[in-house]
């Protein structure tokens, strides 16, 4: 039952086949050449180290399909989509290679009986898989999900071929039955009253049908937007495996400062970005920036540098390239970018959006072009040391009313070194609640000091800004303040010092490994210790936001929660919480900047609005300096006043240990 041993308008069968496969492969490779060209034409970048964790990445992000189980609605189909993908590529290639060299002593994979089996069981679950696929796009399909064509030729290419084989195998059952085919045995009653001659042709026209919808798949793939399914594995293998949305890695391969303004002066893994992703949405559903109404959709930013390299990236040299701005990237959407990293979080091929942002943003800084809110800060960090443009003088300040007074780690050895950021020292609005913060240090009998006028802004936004060496700037100075005093630990109260200190410094007490936490993890330790004891369990009800550069950026979600619970505080959680947890919209210096253009709703009210929405909720519990700053306006801009309280988590543990 040779399919291929036909003849076509007077043509052997494996001659033809040999055509088609020729014809397909030359589509495919000319394609795939071309891109790898495109990639070799930007600035390059070193993605080959820790082998072991890339190997361990690919299997759970690209085998086991984790992030796709993200939406529940279709994680499990496009996880078969994946798997039949898989495992029908690979039959394939056995059928193609026996059709193409008969003479080879090997049988056609269907007719292995296990493999039978499992290609009919893998049909079935694909067809049920397109099923709801189809019905998810036509009559509920999420925001911001791409119902283009392409994605119509693909899910009828897949149902194709999902298709023939099942008949096909419904034809094999009338000449003969199996006990590895159930499925075809079952749809074969279904021909009962067909011939054999008549299977048999049936069987053969469907075979090369099937043949030919691949070899068309094959070709077409590369020039569709499912030029994914090939580029997303090597996505991920290639991911940033250091920490997420990790700048320094892009800094290195570029001069520093000069950012990007063409295709080419990105960096390979940049590219790789574009051509890995899948138009699905998620990144722009999760994105606040978009949700407010802002003209920025992470989707699209990758999608226009994509277009802008079909475009001039085929050219035999990189000369005449025109600049991604102007009528593809707007200045404005990159300006927008709140650096949250949910659209990385959300993201199913692993694609790092943010550090493609901040390289242009770096371009746009080297060219002063940036609103004047933004370069006035700028200024006064470079000038004070801070964004508040006060004298250094002034940030210890908030010490002046504490008892005992606060050591001064450049004199004395310390366990912690303490740095508080520039909201936590300088804001009015905030340095109570610093206050009560070492009050309840103190009260603990934790060893602590702070470096009085010698700390300075952490760079973490002025970075994420893309003012890069102004934050080299800082970095080398903190960190020269830091080398020269004697301590054990680091304890920081702003979750954007913390990110930074702990992922971008380079700091080095006497060769010793430094421990950085947040004040939340060295709370819940000493409670854990019994040195902080609760003498006042509130008994309130209340819920908690999770900042973005403590929880997406370093995981910590569990500390905070358990002070709370610790305390006596019944815990609501919002609908977006912890890796899903709702930006503010501080980040990425968007605290320093006013929006341009009027928006829907600002994702501080967004979010103030979730938690008012709470049954029997009005207190919000932060983390973060400037989720103070942020949810206490944006209560007054929703009308919340007098229905929700923002409050800081040391002010309750400072209320329940009176």
């Amino acid at each position: 039952m040779d399919p291929v041993d036909v003849n076509i308008f007077g043509i052997p069968g494996v001659y033809i086949l040999w055509v088609m496969t020729a014809i397909a492969m030359y589509f495919f490779v000319s394609r795939i050449t071309k891109i790898i060209k495109i990639l070799n034409k930007a600035r390059p970048e070193n993605r080959f180290d820790n082998f072991k964790e890339r190997i361990f990445n690919f299997i759970l992000y690209v085998l086991g399909q984790k992030k796709l189980f993200g939406e529940r609605s279709i994680g499990l189909p496009h996880f078969l989509f994946f798997w039949g993908f898989v495992f029908y590529a690979g039959s394939f290639w056995w059928n193609l290679l026996r059709g193409l060299i008969p003479v080879l002593p090997i049988p056609y994979s269907d007719e292995v009986g296990i493999i039978a089996l499992a290609l009919e069981i893998m049909g079935v679950l694909v067809i049920l898989s397109i099923i709801v696929a189809v019905i998810r796009r036509i009559f509920f399909p999420p925001p911001h999900l791409q119902q283009s064509f392409d994605a119509v030729i693909i899910l009828s290419l897949i149902s194709i071929l999902m298709v023939t084989l099942l008949l096909g195998q419904g034809y094999k059952g009338t000449i003969e039955a199996s006990a590895w085919s159930p499925i075809g045995n079952l749809i074969a009653t279904g021909f009962a009253g067909v011939s054999k001659e008549t299977a048999l042709e049936a069987f053969k026209v469907l075979w090369w049908i099937h043949i030919m919808a691949v070899l068309f798949f094959l070709a077409y793939i590369p020039y569709s937007k499912h030029m994914h399914l090939l580029a997303s594995p090597f996505n991920v293998l290639f991911r940033n495996n250091t920490q997420p949305a990790d700048l320094t890695i892009n800094s290195k391969s570029e001069e520093i400062g000069s950012g990007a303004s063409k295709w080419t002066e990105l960096t390979w893994k940049d590219l790789l970005n574009s051509f890995s992703c899948a138009e699905c949405g998620r990144c722009d559903r999760a994105c606040p920036a978009l949700n407010s109404g802002a003209v920025l959709a992470p989707r699209v930013i990758l999608h226009k540098i994509k277009e802008q390299m079909y475009e001039t990236g085929f050219r035999k040299t990189g000369n005449g390239i025109p600049e991604i701005f102007g009528d593809k990237i707007t200045k404005e959407e990159l300006w927008q970018c709140t650096t949250c990293m949910s659209c990385m979080q959300q993201c199913p091929v692993l694609n790092e959006h943010i550090p493609v942002i901040i390289s242009m943003r770096r371009f746009l800084i080297n060219q002063g072009d940036v609103e004047q809110t933004v370069q006035d800060v700028l200024q006064k960090i470079t000038r004070y040391g801070n964004s508040f443009g006060q004298s250094d003088r002034n940030r210890p300040k908030w010490t002046i009313a504490i008892e005992p007074k606060i050591k001064d780690a450049r004199k004395e050895e310390v366990e912690y070194l303490w740095l508080t950021g520039d909201y936590a020292a300088f804001d009015s609005r905030l340095q109570t609640i610093t206050q009560k913060t070492a009050y309840i240090l103190q009260k603990a009998g934790l060893d602590f000091g702070i470096l009085y006028e010698a700390e300075k802004n952490s760079g973490n936004d002025v970075r994420r800004i893309g003012e890069e060496g102004l934050f080299e700037v800082l970095r080398d100075k903190n960190t020269q303040s830091i080398n020269k005093s004697k301590f054990k630990k680091i304890i920081t109260t702003d979750p954007h010092t913390y990110n930074t200190l702990k992922n971008e410094y380079k700091i080095n007490n006497n060769g010793d490994e430094i421990i950085i936490q947040h004040y939340t993890e060295v709370i819940e330790e000493l409670i854990n210790e019994k040195k902080i004891k609760i003498n006042n369990r509130l008994n309130l009800r209340a819920t908690y936001h999770d900042p973005c550069y403590l929880g997406r950026y370093n995981g910590v979600y569990e500390p905070p929660r358990k002070i709370l619970k610790t305390i006596g505080v019944n815990i609501v959680e919002m609908p977006r919480n912890k890796a899903n947890s709702y930006c503010c919209g501080a980040g990425g210096g968007r605290i320093w900047m006013e929006d341009k253009t009027p928006v829907k709703e600002r994702p501080s009210e967004s979010r103030v609005r979730e938690a008012v929405a709470l049954n029997d909720v009005s207190m919000m519990i932060v983390a973060c300096p400037k989720d103070i700053v942020m949810f206490q306006d944006a209560v007054k801009t929703t009308g919340n006043e007098g229905k929700l309280e923002i409050k800081d988590i040391s002010e309750l543990v400072f209320d329940a240990m009176e």
